[in-house]
């Protein structure tokens, strides 16, 4: 397909630099060389546990959102060095939460493979993510702009603060619609607002950055959402970890929030009775049940729908195409 067709459907971040030209595939291939130097530059014993983390990858969404939010699509800036930096930043950033919250969460797996606390031990864990942490703003700071620096630091205060609500609400049944999604913001949706943010400062776009950042937020709360649908409707093979895993870890999220309201006896379940993956998937096929995945999807969809409303007129047409792709991209993957 080529850079000016219109796909049906919406695209994952792969097919996505295929369809942008050869900018963002420029850049992207330049942020996966630096986070791999970012690892290695470590030195033993760290290097090895770091290097395995950014290998692990994932979508690499919070950099692509840095570039298409960039602009430029065409590659004809004569220095995008400040953008390849921000998107390594963003991604450093996320990599580090991943491997705090597996500490936290005493994680076997993540992404289907063991986690660095699983593997090489707690202390060796938070001090990877420690080390990821401070190499984010260190390559930030390369960029000389304190906004972009703010913009980051906002960010990744909203992630802790998010953590310490969600330790806060561990096994509560009783955690509100308004409550959940406040959370869900702070450990999500933040950080994807980050990257548009970074994106648009970075690329010199500043008049469009709040509409920008407010795309980010809200295709941010779409994909924390669809995550949580998925826990309860896997399967493993696709999630790589059981049904469920949320509960077990008295992690309240949307579809039980649902399910509490149209089936009452699951009020009173108290998660910390659990036993194993076991009951978890049982607990999960009443969630399933009550109709709850659906209504949680839908409010998924309406937020991808304002996500795209939000985004400025001050775009030109390609990035916006791309930007709508994405969002379009964050449903298609959970279909």
């Amino acid at each position: 397909m080529s850079a000016g067709a219109a796909p049906r459907t919406g695209a994952g971040p792969e097919t996505l630099v295929g369809l942008s030209g050869a900018a963002i595939g420029r850049r992207m291939a330049r942020a996966e060389k630096r986070l791999a130097e970012v690892a290695r530059n470590a030195g033993d014993p760290i290097a090895e546990p770091a290097l395995s983390t950014i290998a692990a990858g994932g979508k690499r969404l919070r950099p692509l959102l840095v570039f298409v939010a960039g602009g430029d699509l065409g590659g004809q800036a004569a220095d995008d060095e400040p953008l390849v930096r921000a998107a390594v930043a963003v991604e450093l950033v996320h990599s580090a939460t991943l491997v705090h919250d597996d500490v936290l969460d005493g994680a076997a797996l993540r992404r289907g493979r063991p986690t660095v606390v699983a593997a090489s031990g707690r202390a060796m864990a938070t001090a990877v993510g420690d080390l990821l942490f401070s190499r984010a703003f260190a390559e930030l700071a390369r960029n000389g702009s304190a906004a972009q620096l703010n913009a980051l630091s906002r960010s990744s205060t909203a992630l802790a603060h998010g953590e310490l609500v969600q330790r806060e609400d561990a096994y509560d049944t009783t955690v509100t619609r308004e409550r959940y999604m406040w959370r869900c913001e702070l450990k999500t949706g933040r950080l994807f607002e980050g990257a548009c943010r970074l994106g648009a400062l970075a690329g010199g776009l500043g008049p469009v950055e709040p509409g920008l950042a407010d795309f980010g937020r809200r295709i941010g709360l779409a994909f924390q959402l669809l995550d949580d649908i998925l826990d309860v409707s896997g399967p493993a093979s696709r999630t790589g970890k059981h049904r469920g895993t949320d509960l077990l870890d008295g992690t309240v999220t949307l579809p039980f929030i649902v399910a509490r309201e149209r089936d009452p006896d699951l009020a009173g379940i108290d998660l910390r009775r659990i036993r194993g993956p076991q009951e978890a998937e049982h607990l999960c096929d009443r969630i399933a049940a009550t109709g709850a995945l659906d209504l949680a999807k839908a409010h998924a969809l309406e937020l991808v729908a304002g996500a795209r409303d939000a985004l400025p007129s001050g775009l030109d047409g390609e990035q916006r195409r791309l930007l709508e792709l994405m969002a379009e991209g964050v449903v298609e993957r959970y279909q």
